[in-house]
């Protein structure tokens, strides 16, 4: 007797829809708290990229413990005992909530932040996250048991259902919960939510309670011994870890790439996810959206797109994500169509999902972990990409020629494209023709696995060394990003210049000519709103006490005299290292005259320890690097900043950024924080190739009107209008509307 026996007609009617619900709400519970905790955590980090992927990593190990208990639960009995004692554990989690950084940990250091990350996620959310998330297996498990093979719908289905949760969930934190919601009021809400599930679940508890009380032995012991001799379910098992673990690297793959080489734009990490899940959605519905054969053709032909652009940064910028996130997308569903085709039956389904979960932490710790320890730069996408071949259908037919003699066609030209790069700069257009033939040779052999895979191997390797035109001389990679130094011939400047790249963003440049080295260039040059502040105070004292808020190259140690006193407030160790060494730049151990010192971790954090009154200039200059760390810029941290202030001080904020408008909410944080502000919108004086200067905007603040007198006059000034955005707070920032604000500026016809 199964469930549908024993039930009336109404309940037989609402059980499936109880079963969809409970693995919905479970997903969406769980794919809300993950950028709701990265909420928390962030200010504490910096705001550093690798934040997400080391996030993510921990959060696909959370998911394996939790799949890790859906699979041993499976031998707790009957299926009403397996109830009680998940719920049990749901509410045990809840002792936890409301979501807060635990104060045990002590604040994060800047040698071991990954290690300090992943604490204080486990105990802030490690416990409600697994239980959670173990609850979607779980209830496939049940509903596999109580209903009849072939009685509506499989089990399988719910995965859908809970990815589709999940895609909802990630979509509307950004778009509707982070900018309506102080971070107080979500971690509330969220608690309240958690409580309704504990409801919802209990519901679904009683309903299979009611099922007949079946004894679930475990395997016997004799069983288990000859199965894990044998052998044979290891390669099935090891299978679905590999086409689990692909598209978990490349999601992490792809965001780092995308947001180190091609655009720094906010929330560019939800999209990769949410095709992520979409894929997931699609794999595991009855009818797919998507074809098995449609979905192999087009990820043959983005990925061999894919290769082939990936080092061409001057490609236009809507291809290459359009490219990058086809490739992606195409990938991951044909790993997942490749995962559905071997799914095993619904007695095995917790073991399934458990070896699913393996392969997901697997790709996410290859990411988050090994990579940025074994590369300088984001060489795990193009590697995994490649690989990512193997997961299409094996066919080798060999008996075909014209195969044979595309190949090698394909190898001549990837051996060439490189080197005619090299010897002549006007072949472009012939090494873009090779590299093209080698591109249509691939699509053409993807009928043959190796040829394939190895053809998009050679096209990844001869397009990266065809295509990288700018002499980058070193590459050093940390858990805050990926730094480049390079060179630049600039005859202006008597040779060249050494610029420091962090991501998409010039961090710094320094000429090499010794009598230009000591001149500030790029958002330091004399022409610019932060020369003009530093010209101004050098005339007005003669001695300043400076604090600078990033390092860079450490150009801003240029303006420093012999009675001066600078200090750095910077969170990445391996910048200090960078702008110390001679072989790269020189303006902290040459140019400034007065003593400098260092203070490494978070600025909001170490400012705080700081005597009041010190500072006659304090430099924020964080916010044009590839993330954005907005806690630096809310209304408690500028309170702070000029309290940290002489009374005739300036604090001085470079507000410049591609994707964000952040001036005017920075000018209603300076109206909020009780300071008074002046702004300047800087344009580059290009036809000055000597001061190599830049466009930025510059806002400067001081605790009274009296204290910006110097600039009020200066018609390059203007006076701050604070009521063009809301504050934002500790508890409340918004990034979307800081980027549609920018959007509109470039798109008119947006309202």
């Amino acid at each position: 007797m199964t469930l549908p026996d024993i039930l009336p007609k109404a309940e037989r009617t609402v059980a499936p829809a109880l079963f969809g619900l409970t693995v919905f709400a479970s997903a969406t519970l769980v794919f809300m708290v993950q950028p709701m905790a990265a909420k928390l955590l962030l200010p504490l980090m910096g705001g550093a990229p690798a934040v997400w992927n080391t996030s993510m990593a921990f959060f696909q190990g959370a998911l394996l413990v939790g799949y890790a208990y859906a699979h041993l639960l499976q031998r707790a009995g009957t299926v009403r005992r397996q109830a009680m004692i998940h719920g049990s554990a749901l509410l045990i989690a809840a002792l936890v909530l409301p979501l807060r950084v635990h104060e045990l940990l002590g604040p994060p250091t800047s040698d071991h932040p990954a290690l300090w990350l992943l604490a204080a996620l486990a105990l802030m959310v490690g416990a409600p996250f697994a239980v959670l998330s173990a609850t979607a297996p779980l209830a496939q498990a049940w509903h596999a048991r109580i209903y009849r093979e072939g009685e509506g719908r499989g089990p399988y289905v719910l995965y859908a259902a809970s990815n589709l949760g999940s895609l909802i969930a990630l979509l509307a934190y950004p778009l509707v919960v982070e900018p309506t919601l102080a971070v107080q009021a979500q971690t509330f809400v969220w608690s309240l939510a958690y409580g309704g599930f504990l409801v919802l679940m209990a519901s679904l508890g009683l309903l299979v309670a009611r099922a007949p009380a079946v004894e679930i032995s475990p395997p016997h012991a004799a069983a288990l011994l000859e199965t894990a001799l044998s052998g044979r379910p290891w390669p099935r098992r090891l299978i679905w870890i590999a086409l689990a673990a692909i598209p978990s690297s490349l999601m992490l793959g792809v965001t780092t790439h995308i947001t180190t080489d091609v655009a720094s734009a906010p929330f560019i990490w939800v999209v990769p996810l949410a095709l992520y899940l979409l894929t997931f959605i699609i794999a595991f519905q009855d009818r797919p959206a998507i074809s098995t054969e449609t979905a192999l053709m087009f990820q043959a032909a983005a990925v061999v797109a894919c290769a082939v652009i990936m080092p061409f940064h001057t490609t236009n910028l809507a291809i290459q994500l359009g490219v990058h996130l086809a490739a992606f997308f195409f990938t991951a569903l044909v790993c997942h169509q490749a995962l559905v085709a071997r799914r095993p039956p619904p007695a095995q389904l917790t073991e399934f999902y458990l070896c699913l979960s393996v392969g997901g932490v697997v790709g996410g710790a290859f990411n988050a972990f090994v990579a940025p320890v074994i590369f300088t730069n984001v060489w795990e996408y193009p590697l995994v990409l490649a690989l990512s071949c193997l997961a299409r259908p094996w066919a080798w037919e060999t008996g075909a020629a014209w195969r044979w003699g595309l190949f090698a066609v394909c190898v001549v030209a990837v051996v060439a494209a490189p080197v005619l790069a090299g010897l002549y700069a006007q072949s472009e257009a012939v090494v873009r023709i090779l590299l093209g033939v080698v591109t249509v040779s691939a699509f053409l052999l993807r009928g043959s696995t190796l040829l394939f895979l190895a053809t998009v191997s050679m096209l990844l390797m001869s397009a990266q060394m065809a295509g990288d035109r700018v002499d980058v001389r070193q590459s050093w990679r940390s858990f805050f990003g990926v730094a480049r130094q390079s060179v630049m011939p600039v005859q202006a400047l008597g040779g060249t210049v050494h610029m420091l790249a962090h991501g998409t963003t010039l961090h710094g440049a320094q000429a090499r000519a010794p009598e230009h080295r000591c001149r500030p260039l790029v958002y330091y040059a004399p022409e610019t709103p932060i020369g003009q502040v530093f010209a101004a105070k050098r005339a007005e004292k003669a001695s300043l006490t400076i604090g600078a808020v990033g390092l860079g190259t450490g150009t801003v140690a240029t303006y420093v005299r012999a009675e001066d006193q600078l200090t750095f407030f910077e969170i990445d160790p391996l910048m200090v290292r960078i702008a110390n060494d001679p072989d790269y730049f020189t303006y902290t151990t040459e140019c400034a005259k007065g003593p400098i010192d260092y203070v490494i971790g978070d600025a909001r954090l170490t400012l705080e320890d700081q005597p009041e009154g010190r500072f006659d200039l304090l430099l924020l200059d964080a916010f044009s690097s590839d993330a954005v760390p907005a806690h630096l810029l809310t209304v408690e941290a500028v309170k702070m900043y000029l309290a940290k202030l002489k009374p005739d001080g300036v604090l001085v904020m470079h507000l410049s950024n591609r994707n964000l408008d952040l001036v005017s909410p920075a000018m209603a944080v300076a109206a909020a924080a009780g300071g008074a502000a002046l702004l300047q919108r800087h344009a580059a004086a290009y036809d000055s190739p000597v001061l190599w200067e830049s466009a930025e905007d510059v806002l400067i603040v001081a605790q009274t009107p009296d204290a910006l007198r110097l600039y009020e006059n200066d018609v390059r000034w203007e006076a701050a209008d604070g009521s063009l955005a809301a504050p934002w707070t500790d508890a409340y920032t918004n990034l979307p509307g800081a980027l549609y604000a920018r959007m509109r500026e470039t798109w008119t016809w947006l309202p």
